[in-house]
């Protein structure tokens, strides 16, 4: 089957470049300069040069490079259409041709005007079926077909016409039309799982403002208000109001002045610098949950022992990529008790990094964070993913507890959990978390 393509139902109905160029050339006085007749022609710059390809190809005219002169090689200016315009003209307005219903001299037209990207050939098989003798032998001494029926009513049994029947089987694998009910986003409910986990495992949720105090996202969690220590990630600072009421924290806040100015009686020396309390009151948006355990333990509603939680959104300057977001959320977690040791916190996160994440292996390596020491990184491992961050822990150094008035150890994680659902739901981009991909959202089993 032979059929134009788009450029070619384009060619048919205006002409071929040459031809318009060689149109332009005649109407120009038969001699004239190549721009000239380019701008005659209205040729886009695309089919310049292959109308005076085509031109020149075909002896309609010819060219003077010194000159950049175009002029007919001929007198005579009624040029009649070549074989492969006729063949365009032919083809123009019809759906498909049969290549062998096309006369054997314009075959040849046929392939320039293919390697032109002007028309299409496609193979198409015609089969032709006929009953053969053992067949309609078959047919004569076959039973005679009943009817089907697929429900047997009152009346039919009633009526005894149910024996004229035969009761349709039921296909349970014939296609069916998909009907897509609404559920929760797959995210959506990932959280909702690792929440009701952590609750059924004895911890209490934490919740706060996106809006936090300098004080709590830092200052309390022991980071100097001007040291490189604060820039181990950046934050996103708040325009109008710039500075929150702190007056309520009055005596913690002494406390922690005094812990960043001298170490207090932590035993620390301190940060060695003049602490603002005006730094302290800057409003920023939250750069990780972590400012939510300083404000639990301050807020002394809890007692010893204790499991907190909390599912929190954060907000950092980010370079979005396949493992970052700017704006994301973080499962943060502490427990407090007199006898918790490192090894405590190692067991807690492989089995955050295993159960909920579905990871093959876990690794912990040495890290730094300002209110915690010692102080883990977990990196969990899976097969097609290679291994991820996940996030850090520690144990609160006593400059985070005293000045809190806590006096035993508390343990602290702060986890990436828009990655942990990414191994899990086996996402290789982070930014797919929240994809509008109906077909995704759709299709993703509900677990």
């Amino acid at each position: 089957m032979v059929n134009l393509t788009s450029e070619g139902v384009v060619d048919a109905e205006d002409g071929l470049p040459e031809r318009r160029l060689l149109n332009a050339i005649i109407e120009l006085g038969g001699k004239v300069e190549l721009k000239i007749a380019y701008e005659k022609s209205r040729l886009t710059s695309k089919f310049e040069k292959i109308a005076l390809g085509w031109i020149l190809k075909k002896k309609w005219c010819v060219f003077d490079s010194k000159k950049r002169l175009l002029s007919l090689s001929s007198p005579k200016k009624d040029i009649p259409l070549g074989e492969d315009e006729q063949l365009l003209k032919y083809l123009f307005g019809k759906k498909q041709v049969l290549l062998d219903s096309i006369d054997e001299n314009r075959k040849d037209s046929i392939n320039i005007l293919r390697k032109r990207n002007l028309l299409t050939t496609v193979d198409k098989i015609s089969r032709v079926f006929e009953i053969t003798k053992l067949g309609i032998e078959t047919l004569r001494n076959s039973y005679l077909i009943q009817d089907k029926i697929t429900q047997l009513t009152p009346n039919l049994i009633l009526s005894g016409k149910w024996k004229n029947f035969q009761l349709q089987e039921y296909n349970i694998q014939a296609p069916v039309t998909n009907v897509w009910c609404g559920k929760k986003h797959p995210y959506m409910r990932f959280l909702e799982e690792v929440r009701t986990k952590l609750v059924t495992l004895g911890f209490k949720e934490m919740t706060g403002s996106s809006v936090e105090l300098s004080f709590f996202n830092f200052d309390a969690l022991y980071t100097p208000q001007d040291h490189p220590a604060r820039e181990i990630f950046g934050i996103y600072q708040v325009k109008d109001p710039q500075y929150g009421n702190i007056n309520k924290y009055q005596s913690a806040l002494q406390k922690v002045k005094a812990t960043h100015e001298n170490g207090w009686k932590t035993g620390s020396t301190g940060w060695d610098y003049n602490y603002s309390k005006r730094e302290a009151r800057r409003l920023i948006l939250r750069g990780h949950g972590t400012c939510l355990s300083a404000r639990t333990l301050l807020s002394k509603k809890f007692e010893v022992p204790c499991k907190y939680f909390s599912i929190a959104r954060c907000y950092r300057p980010e370079v979005v990529d396949k493992t970052h977001l700017s704006e994301f959320n973080q499962v943060e977690g502490i427990v407090v008790d007199e006898k918790l040791t490192l090894r405590d916190l190692l067991g807690v996160l492989a089995k955050f990094a295993i159960e909920v994440a579905g990871a093959d292996k876990v690794r912990f390596k040495p890290d730094y964070f300002p209110f915690t020491e010692p102080s883990v990184e977990l990196s969990a491992f899976k097969k097609g993913y290679g291994w991820i961050e996940f996030g850090g822990s520690g144990i609160f150094r006593p400059e985070v507890t005293m000045p809190l008035d806590v006096d035993v150890p508390v343990i602290a994680w702060g986890l990436g959990i828009d990655r942990l659902f990414m191994m899990k739901s086996g996402l290789t981009d982070i930014r797919d978390i929240f994809s509008q991909d109906l077909d995704w959202l759709r299709r993703k089993e509900v677990i």
